[in-house]
Formats: C-alpha cells, sequence, structure tokens
C-alpha cells in the first residue's frame, strides 16, 4: 500500500517539482546516451525510456491523488506528443492504470471514513462488503457490497484527507495561472480559478453527486442502449457515495471488440456527452474511458457524475450558431458571434478567416459532412489546436478570452475525441450532430432506436 496521501499544498508542489526535476535529468542523460548511436538504437533507447517514465508517472501521481492523478488520467486519453510515436500506444496504455488500476489506499482508513460517514458500523449498513477495491479514481476507491434486501450495489469512498489535497491543488493551479499571463495575455486567470475551483469542490461532496445521479438515471431510465445506474440515497454521505452495481466489460476490453462493436460504443458515447450539452444543456465533465463499460446486452453504462456542469440556455445557444457558422464556412459570422460573447479583448487582433480554420481544426472532425475514422493521432492535433502553443494558430489565438462555461464544452469536446481516437472508430460525425446542430431526423440506427424512445407514440 502506498505512504499516507500528501496533503499540504508544499508538499504537493515539492513531491511534483522533484519528479519534474528528476525526470528533466533522467532525460537529459538519455539524450547523452544516445550520442554516437545509429537511428534504430536512438529509437529503441527513447521508447524504453518513455516506458520507464510511465511507469514512474502512474507511480507518482497514483499515490498523490487528487488533481495530480486527474492529469495523468488526461494524458491516458488525449496524447499530447510527449514520447516517440511508436512508443504511444504503450505509453497510454501503462496511464491507463491510472483511471482503472491507480495504487489502492488500505482498507483500515477507508473503513473509517464509511462508519463515520454513514453513523453505523460497516456491518449494520451493508450485509455483505468486499474490502478489496474493484477500481481506485483521483478522490476515491470504488468497492463491491451487497445490501440486506440483496441488491449488489457500488460504494465509492472518498481518501482520508483528499480535500485538504485538492484544495492545496487548487491553490497552485490559481497561482500557475496566474504566472501564465506572459504565455497567454488573454487569460482571465480569476473567473478561470473560480470556475475550475467551484467545479472541483463540487466533485468533492457525493451527496451532491448522489443527487445529479438520481437525476440523470431518471432521464435515461428505460434508454435503449444509454445505462445510468441510480444512486441508493439513504446510504450516501458528503464522502461515501453508493450506487447500483452494473456487470460490464470495461475499456481495455472493449478496444478489443471488432470494428463494429467499436463503432457502435463509440457512437453512444458521442451522444451521451455532446448530445447531453448540445440537447440537455447538462452533461457530465469528465468523459474518460473509465467511466463506461459496455454492458453484456451491448447497452453502455456511464459512471460518474461528480464533475458536471450545467450550461445557461444562452451560452449553449452561442455555441450552436457558432459550430453552424463554421460548419458553413461563414467566418465574419463566427468572428462577430464569439465577439458578441467578449472572446476578444480586440476583434481586430484576430482576423475572421484566423478564428474560422482554429475552430475547424479542434472540431473539424464533427463539422465536415464525412466519414472519419478517428486516430489517437487525430485527436492530438485537435488538442494541440486548441490549446498548445505549438498551434499555429497560437500567436494570435492566445488573445482570446474564452469564458468559462464555453471552456468545459471544450473540454467535453476533446475528452471525448480522445476517447474516439482510443477505439479507432470510424462514423460520420457531423451527421450525427446535425441532430442538435439542425434538429434534423436522424441517420443511423442508434439515433432512429434513440427517436423511438423519445417519441414512443
Amino acid at each position: 500500500m502506498p505512504s499516507e496521501i500528501p496533503t499540504s499544498r508544499f508538499a504537493r508542489t515539492g513531491r511534483l517539482g522533484v519528479f519534474a526535476a528528476g525526470q528533466a535529468a533522467r532525460q537529459m542523460g538519455t539524450k547523452a546516451s544516445t550520442l554516437g548511436r545509429s537511428e534504430p538504437e536512438r529509437t529503441r533507447i527513447l521508447e524504453r525510456r518513455a516506458l520507464e517514465a510511465a511507469d514512474q508517472i502512474v507511480n507518482m501521481l497514483g499515490s498523490m491523488k487528487g488533481a495530480a492523478m486527474k492529469l495523468g488520467q488526461m494524458l491516458s486519453v488525449i496524447d499530447i506528443g510527449i514520447v516517440p510515436e511508436d512508443a504511444r500506444a504503450d505509453f497510454q496504455r501503462k496511464l491507463a492504470a491510472l483511471r482503472d488500476q491507480a495504487p489502492p489506499v488500505s482498507f483500515s482508513g477507508m473503513r473509517s471514513v464509511i462508519e463515520s460517514d454513514l453513523g453505523k458500523p460497516l456491518g449494520d449498513a451493508f450485509a455483505k462488503f468486499d474490502e478489496t477495491p474493484i477500481a481506485a479514481a483521483s478522490i476515491g476507491q470504488v468497492y463491491r457490497a451487497e445490501l440486506a434486501d440483496g441488491r449488489v450495489v457500488a460504494v465509492k469512498v472518498q481518501y482520508p484527507g483528499i480535500a485538504t489535497a485538492v484544495r492545496a491543488d487548487l491553490k497552485n493551479l490559481a497561482l500557475f495561472l496566474r504566472f501564465s499571463k506572459k504565455l497567454l495575455p488573454g487569460l482571465e486567470a480569476g473567473p478561470m480559478t473560480d470556475e475550475i475551483s467551484t467545479r472541483i469542490i463540487e466533485e468533492l461532496d457525493y451527496r451532491r453527486e448522489a443527487e445529479t445521479q438520481a437525476e440523470v438515471a431518471a432521464a435515461f431510465r428505460g434508454h435503449p442502449f444509454i445505462v445510468v445506474p441510480d444512486s441508493v440515497p439513504e446510504l450516501c454521505g458528503e464522502h461515501v457515495l453508493v450506487t447500483e452495481f452494473v456487470e460490464g466489460a470495461g475499456f481495455a476490453e472493449i478496444q478489443r471488440e471488432p470494428q463494429d462493436v467499436r463503432d457502435r460504443v463509440a457512437e453512444i458515447a458521442y451522444r451521451f456527452y455532446c448530445g447531453s450539452l448540445y440537447r440537455k444543456h447538462r452533461f457530465p465533465g469528465d468523459p474518460h474511458p473509465g467511466n463506461l463499460l459496455l454492458c453484456p446486452d451491448g447497452r453502455v453504462a456511464f459512471l460518474d457524475f461528480g464533475l458536471f456542469k450545467t450550461m445557461p440556455e444562452e451560452d449553449v445557444h452561442v455555441e450552436l450558431e457558432v459550430l453552424r457558422a463554421a460548419s458553413e464556412g461563414r467566418a465574419r459570422d463566427v468572428h462577430a458571434l464569439l465577439d458578441g460573447i467578449g472572446v476578444f479583448p480586440d476583434p481586430d487582433l484576430i482576423e475572421p478567416d484566423v478564428m474560422l480554420a482554429y475552430i475547424r481544426d479542434a472540431v473539424g472532425w464533427y463539422l465536415d459532412d464525412e466519414e472519419i475514422a478517428v486516430t489517437p493521432e487525430l485527436a492530438t492535433d485537435a488538442f494541440i489546436a486548441s490549446i498548445d502553443p505549438r498551434s499555429a494558430h497560437f500567436r494570435k489565438l492566445r488573445w482570446q478570452h474564452l469564458p468559462p462555461a464555453h471552456l468545459f464544452a471544450r473540454r467535453v469536446e476533446l475528452y471525448t475525441f480522445g476517447l474516439l481516437g482510443q477505439l479507432y472508430a470510424r462514423g460520420n460525425w457531423h451527421r450525427i450532430a446535425r441532430e442538435w446542430l439542425y434538429g434534423e431526423a436522424p441517420v443511423t440506427p442508434l439515433g432512429k432506436l434513440e427517436e423511438g424512445w423519445q417519441s414512443p407514440d
């Protein structure tokens, strides 16, 4: 078992700093060792070093939990080009442990959290309780248990002290954003920090997540291909969340399925995450592979509703207007719409054609009316186009102010695209998106099936 989770701001910063310095030193040593070697030898050395780094990242971020671990989970979904191309698949496979098999915390401390939160001994709350966690996430571990009435449930329990650790990470984030002004002059650190802090602090309150999950479960009850397990409110507290248990194949198993199965799962995920954003204006903010399961009956179960966002209707309206204009190549309309919500401190700094090209590079995968086979490389390109200094647009677009609500919309799209890339999914994503972009009738079998469920008459 790992040592106690570091909780103080300085301990967490120091541990990350020492780790980063050590990685930099090892990287320099690796480069030195490749001097004078043949190209194949250099490639093998760099690949081996990348995989060693992945193991070290898993151990480091996994033991820290919290926001630090979320960073590793992101890297397991979106490749940002930090390792040699031939090693990327293995690198991300190793990082996938951060969403499925992160180093667990001993049960003695977790048991205290459960009994304190529920106000009763473990045996009074559950008829059976397996003390071996079935999943270890960024702020809690999940266990399998059984209630007195025979229901099998999943019990998510927060790590002791994780709230203090997360708040320490948020203070470090605020400091980082303030110092990022030189790199990103358009960044409004105050509103951005407030939005991120609000969402993550909400994630620490499992009572709120239980209420959200119950609402989403009710909204999708009886759905033909989406399952959302309901919460068990009488056994939920601030640090303990009990939900229905769902049997299903994890993401690694889904990746080994035939192409048609992966395409189907990908379309369901796209409809659930992006469709919820544009249709219901309420959406989970953490669409990574650890949060879905393929059930034996073919439905896909979605888990984890701690990071959940409600987007004002007027903001969704602007999003849709911008996407329609971008899809139709109306650069001036795109520019005017974004200027109307304060994206540009000075609209003359960014030409309409530049803004249109930026949007199409980031989300063109569902703006173009054609079948696209999504790969991790395409997801990387979209990520870089959106926020990375390596982007061809970065020099001018670093001056834009992206309102926090729209930032979370981009996060969901990028993470969903990364998920589709991990599945190597194929589809005409634009034809699906036209359902919420233009209100058109669905053209895919899944879309028609969902339409029948929504309008049974």
